[in-house]
């Protein structure tokens, strides 16, 4: 592993306690996967917030599977984040 992703991992271990390991599972079980299917990014939607331990509502979980399904997610992290905190 890089430095970089190093880095990245103990950050994301330090602020929501998902383990380097648990990272690695969820991005390995998704290279294949297609984000245009409802289902399977709802269902990766719920995986990810029962791993993190962090709850989210239905509206906002019907608004990150819309986005992502229909291709149309943030990609800088000021917008993610407001969309994330709504």
């Amino acid at each position: 592993m890089s430095n970089f992703e190093d880095n990245l991992f103990d950050k994301v271990q330090k602020n929501s306690s998902i383990s380097p390991n648990d990272i690695q599972k969820v991005a390995d079980s998704v290279k294949q996967a297609n984000f245009s299917d409802e289902k399977t990014v709802r269902d990766l939607v719920k995986r990810l917030s029962k791993l993190a331990d962090k709850p989210i509502s239905k509206a906002k979980e019907d608004k990150i599977v819309e986005a992502i399904t229909k291709n149309n997610m943030p990609m800088d992290m000021q917008t993610l984040n407001k969309m994330f905190k709504k």
